[in-house]
């Protein structure tokens, strides 16, 4: 069963946008345990325009299950994952004014640059997850940098899944299938949602984890935290 890790980005975007305290990332988290997400991801940037670099010492505290610290490993992000010790770092290539995440690596052009920082988190025990488009060839190149897991880009399969779900998912069927025989673990991620989860889960039987935020904050609305944390447990069931 593929685990749920949620992304609390939009929680600190909208507690930013009022310069408080106030929704409380920490107890947001909490709750979210408490519900039964299985993991809770952050993404800083530099600007810190969501989550503040604080907020992932804060949540270091406090985060029973799995904290997951995305970002493009710059200098100060390097600096934090070195001092936070997530049980996991994923590494996105966005830039500072990226709105968000929108390309995986070329793994083969920037492969010497992703061993290395692979190898330097892996050596402190953190297991590191490389974001990469559907392309068998970025698979390859992220098997050679010793990357434990990949974190599969899914805009392209969200934006196809109601026009043609076959179509749509074919590429990361064949990707999935490759980083498996290549022994990587299998993460995904972005505008991923209660629409096309479920097929997206049935379609790659390795996956391990999906990290959901702005669709699963934006359902929330609605339907309530509790409820739809629990109704994506059950479509990843």
């Amino acid at each position: 069963m593929a685990i749920l890790s949620v992304n609390v980005n939009k929680i600190a975007t909208l507690r930013n946008s009022r310069g408080g305290d106030v929704p409380n990332l920490v107890k947001v988290a909490l709750d979210l345990e408490r519900f039964g997400a299985q993991g809770i991801t952050i993404h800083p940037r530099p600007d810190e325009r969501h989550i503040k670099y604080q907020d992932a010492r804060d949540l270091k505290k406090v985060v029973q299950t799995e904290l997951n610290i995305e970002g493009n490993p710059i200098e100060s992000f390097i600096n934090l994952v070195d001092e936070v010790q997530p049980a996991q770092v994923t590494l996105v290539p966005d830039g500072p004014d990226a709105l968000t995440s929108n390309a995986g690596w070329d793994t083969i052009k920037h492969k010497n640059f992703l061993t290395d920082i692979v190898k330097h988190f892996k050596d402190q025990g953190i297991r590191t997850s490389i974001f990469v488009d559907p392309v068998v060839s970025m698979i390859e190149g992220a098997a050679q940098t010793g990357v434990d897991r990949i974190e599969l880009y899914t805009e392209d399969f969200a934006r196809l899944y109601l026009q043609d779900k076959e179509k749509a998912i074919a590429p990361y069927i064949k990707a999935a299938n490759k980083a498996t025989e290549l022994g990587i673990g299998i993460n995904a991620g972005h505008d991923l949602s209660l629409e096309n989860i479920k097929f997206f889960n049935e379609q790659l039987p390795d996956l391990i984890e999906v990290s959901i935020g702005h669709a699963l904050i934006a359902e929330s609305l609605y339907l309530g935290l509790e409820n739809v944390v629990n109704m994506y447990k059950a479509r990843l069931a």
